[in-house]
């Protein structure tokens, strides 16, 4: 207690030092400093004595701030002027600074630092929180100490060694368990589930049995070694049970197994498996493994391994309701789909994501869990009807067995092993490895990219594993790839890359800035992301698929002659040298060069004449037919039927003119087709008509023009031929002749109308050219 008055009192005179010299400061940068140098020079002394010793002070907190950190030179405040020229370097050291801070204040409000077993407990047994906060740190809890951690067999991350099963006893056993572990650590109910006989009440239609209504029925929890006993001596007497899992895997590195759920026709069970004795629960085999039993569950592909992993546990019997799901051509095939069609359950799926390591449960979490397993029995009795009555049971080797077809699916995924998963640096493999990410980018990395980018993957994982967290916890992928272009080299850049920044990143941000600086000068020298990339898809698995075949090239398809050998495609990934269709296929060009001297030896179904050049250039402007002199007779000669007076060649209508038909006869097979176009000889007559009709045409106009220039010739006589103007004969002037009414009516009228007169006017020639189908006047 004594400490902390200390701590307040140093802190309230280190404040109010702090406020006094900003006030001062303050005042003094709102006066005139150098109109006040000018009047006294002792102040301006002082003033200099002043800034140089709070320069220094400066420059030896900046020293003191950058200890220990990757940066090696802090900024040298000699003067005023280096301030502004030093002042990004001064503000990455600031920044730097309030990071450690906040890391600071993140162990110390516990974010961070673990949690010890009472105060979990402690928080835990607080009943009078409200319903809504429970639910939101049910969604989300760090704050959760890992429960692995107390753990008998605590997870250590790093084996190498294969998978050893955590059995110590083999119920129901065909094969003893020393013979079947002798076998490195083979399947230990491998021999029992591929010898298993399904009973033969699969195939027998009953009527489903109803299950009990969930209001008026609740579960038990199971949290006790003794409960765990008296759940197992009820499972014995049935016939059949659901199960089902809740993983969790944000703060473990492998997962782990947080709940158990169990269900009979009458009763559930909610098994609790983070107890420290969770490994006791192989018990579970005498019915798990009991071949009398039948075990339904949902999806169980991930949960065959989590049980074996986390539990010891093996299934002999199962039956997954997703595959038959999938038999029957559901539109839907999760659980959630199942519950609405068959018991019209909706799902609440907003709880499918919580953490499921809290403890209690929170009552919406508890019936969630126990839905999952409370209505799939019934749900199996209806499948297992609709399987039976879509199912054609005469045709032989199950063809149209569908339940047979379920059985089998579900065996193959109680067969599934779990190994421990080992870290690939060089080409990226399994399931934790780098290649699936970054066979998904289109992004193309250079030299020293793509080792930062391994250098940043491995660390990542070196991390996870160190820390018992997951690999998306410690850093996400986006974050990877970020960095991997960027390539920081300063604390202040990757801390303002990685954003969202991480509870391992910001506490371990030098060790990774070190990380990326030795992978960048070993980049220099490294090798290329498509070299690597490539041997990767060399030790890929062959698959002589339809899909893949689809996608070679067409000379692939091509059969091979009769006298080459075949070309060995081994060393080729994703690739069939042989396909179910054409026989034997050539070399791809993808990978290697096509032999265009095999092309000459390629022999079809369908005659076809010699690739000569020929046959591909323009024909000239006179083309005689030219015979072969020995044509190479055929081994099957087709009868030439009789020739008809309609097996002509014939032209499409073009540039407006009717099809012309002409008599042609075939020479060889490629002009023996009747859609061919038009010969040279015709397209001559044609051309010529053309020229012969334009020509008649400009005759005409010419005609026509001299007609006219010959009728303004005679009128220009006539006007010679006529007598002089005769003035004495003209009307006059002054008195002009009266107008008869007739002519006064045809006068007003076309004073009314202006355009009356515009008819007078002489006609234009009329349009030469005329537009006509198939011919444009634009392009001659």
């Amino acid at each position: 207690m004594e400490k902390i008055d200390n701590f307040d009192s140093l802190q309230a005179s280190i404040s109010s030092a702090l406020v006094s010299t900003t006030r001062s400061a303050g005042q003094i940068a709102n006066e005139d400093v150098s109109f006040h140098r000018s009047l006294d020079p002792t102040f301006g002394t002082s003033l200099d004595r002043q800034n140089a010793r709070l320069l220094g002070l400066a420059e030896r907190l900046l020293g003191s701030a950058t200890a220990n950190t990757e940066i090696v030179r802090p900024p040298r405040l000699s003067d005023i002027d280096a301030v502004e020229s030093n002042w990004r370097a001064v503000v990455d050291v600031i920044d730097s600074l309030l990071e450690r801070a906040d890391t600071a204040l993140d162990e110390f409000t516990g974010a961070v630092k673990r949690l010890s077993p009472g105060l979990v407990e402690q928080k835990a047994d607080a009943t009078k929180a409200p319903k809504t906060s429970k639910i939101a740190a049910a969604l989300k809890n760090h704050s959760i100490e890992k429960p692995q951690l107390q753990f008998e067999h605590v997870p250590t991350n790093n084996e190498t060694i294969p998978f050893k099963p955590l059995l110590i006893t083999k119920p129901h056993a065909v094969v003893p368990l020393e013979t079947s572990a002798e076998a490195a650590y083979a399947h230990p109910y491998q021999t029992e589930i591929e010898q298993y006989q399904y009973p033969d009440e699969m195939y027998t239609q009953k009527d489903p049995i109803l299950y009990h209504p969930f209001e008026t029925t609740t579960a038990t929890l199971v949290d006790t070694e003794d409960a765990v006993e008296e759940m197992l001596e009820e499972l014995k007497s049935a016939d059949v049970i659901a199960i089902d899992l809740e993983h969790h895997d944000q703060r473990s590195y492998i997962g782990v197994v947080s709940l158990m759920q169990i269900s009979t026709r009458d009763k559930d069970w909610i098994v609790d498996t983070l107890k420290p004795w969770r490994r006791k629960l192989s018990c579970l085999n005498e019915v798990f493994a009991n071949p009398r039993i039948i075990k339904v569950l949902h999806g169980a592909y991930m949960d065959v391994v989590w049980l074996q992993r986390d539990l010891g546990l093996y299934l002999v019997g199962l039956f997954d309701t997703h595959y038959a799901a999938r038999a029957l051509g559901y539109t839907g095939g999760s659980l959630a789909f199942l519950l609405k069609k068959f018991a019209n359950v909706d799902a609440q799926k907003q709880y499918q994501m919580a953490d499921w390591r809290i403890r209690p449960l929170p009552q919406e979490l508890f019936d969630y869990a126990r839905s999952d397993t409370h209505y799939l029995l019934y749900i199996f009795d209806c499948m297992r009807n609709e399987l039976i009555e879509r199912s054609d049971f005469s045709k032989p080797d199950h063809e149209g067995d569908k339940i047979w077809d379920v059985l089998q699916k579900s065996s193959e995924v109680a067969l599934q092993r779990y190994e421990h998963p080992i870290y690939d640096y060089e080409l990226g493999q399994g399931s934790m490895g780098w290649y699936k990410m970054l066979s998904r980018t289109p992004a193309l990395l250079s030299k020293e990219q793509f080792s930062v980018f391994r250098a940043i993957h491995q660390w990542r994982d070196n991390v996870a594993r160190e820390d018992d967290d997951s690999n998306h916890y410690v850093m996400p992928n986006h974050q990877i790839l970020t960095l991997a272009k960027l390539m920081p080299t300063k604390r202040s850049e990757l801390l303002s890359a990685a954003q969202p920044i991480t509870q391992a990143v910001r506490l371990r941000a030098d060790e990774l800035v070190s990380v990326i600086v030795k992978a960048i000068e070993a980049g220099e020298n490294g090798p290329e992301m498509v070299d690597v990339l490539s041997k990767v898809e060399v030790q890929l698995p062959r698959r002589q698929t339809a899909q893949v075949a689809a996608q070679r090239p067409l000379a692939s398809y091509l059969p091979q002659p009769p006298t080459t050998t075949a070309i060995s495609t081994s060393n080729l990934p994703l690739r069939s040298s042989i396909s179910t269709f054409w026989g034997n296929a050539f070399k791809s060009s993808a990978h290697q060069e096509r032999d265009m001297s095999s092309l000459s030896q390629i022999s079809l179904a369908i005659p076809l004449p010699p690739l000569t050049a020929e046959i591909f250039a323009d024909p000239p402007e006179h083309q005689t037919p030219v015979q072969e002199s020995a044509p190479p007779p055929a081994e099957s000669p087709l009868p030439t039927p009789p020739a008809r007076e309609d097996d002509e060649i014939f032209v499409l209508k073009e540039k407006g003119r009717k099809r012309k038909r002409t008599d042609a006869v075939p020479t060889d097979n490629m002009a023996a087709q009747t859609d061919e176009v038009a010969l040279p000889d015709e397209e001559e007559e044609l051309e010529r008509e053309r020229v012969e009709k334009k020509k008649a045409k400009k005759e005409a106009r010419r005609a026509r023009k001299a007609a006219e220039a010959g009728g303004f010739a005679a009128a220009a006589d006539a006007e010679e031929d006529e007598q002089p103007f005769d003035y004495n004969a003209a009307p006059s002037v002054l008195n002009p002749p009266r107008e008869s009414r007739q002519e006064m009516k045809e006068r007003r009228k076309k004073e009314k109308n202006p355009y009356a007169k515009s008819m007078d006017a002489p006609k234009g020639m009329a349009r030469g050219q005329k537009e006509r189908a198939g011919k444009t006047m634009t392009y001659k």
